[in-house]
């Protein structure tokens, strides 16, 4: 695994350091195309998060194992290889058996619309498509986590 690192967010009126969200970004199944994956891991690493990418070619197992040991406030997942309908929705139910339902997971690539509502209530908290904003991601991570920090 390789890790995209930052010095801790401070707190200026308390002087204290504050706990930065530490957010994991994989690419499950066969997709061999990391470059939104990584547009979106340097998003979230300059708005102060912590941020773990773990490569290509993960499967569900090895991507909710790095999730528990890097004790992550969220799981962002890119896939453009269309087994989304099989890999997003393992990806939960291996956190869900594995204590960690309370992890947030979004995703984003290429995901066609009519396969979004099934997602969603598979658990998939959000899906963002080409050309969604990075603010906009950035503002939905530090959304979904705040309750889990």
């Amino acid at each position: 695994m390789s890790e995209l690192t930052q010095a801790p967010v401070n707190d200026a009126a308390a002087g204290t350091p504050q706990p930065r969200l530490r957010i994991l970004i994989a690419k499950p199944g066969l997709d061999g195309h990391d470059r939104g994956a990584k547009v979106i891991a340097r998003a979230l690493r300059d708005a102060g998060m912590e941020v773990i990418y773990t490569g290509l070619r993960q499967t569900p197992e090895m991507i909710v194992d790095a999730a528990a040991q890097e004790d992550v406030d969220a799981i962002g997942l890119s896939i453009l290889s269309g087994a989304h309908n099989t890999l997003l929705p393992r990806v939960i139910d291996l956190l869900q058996a594995a204590g960690m339902s309370d992890v947030p997971v979004f995703a984003g690539g290429i995901i066609p619309e009519e396969d979004v509502p099934a997602l969603m209530q598979a658990g998939i908290a959000a899906i963002f498509g080409p050309g969604t904003p990075l603010e906009e991601i950035v503002s939905f991570v530090r959304a979904r986590t705040a309750a889990h920090c």
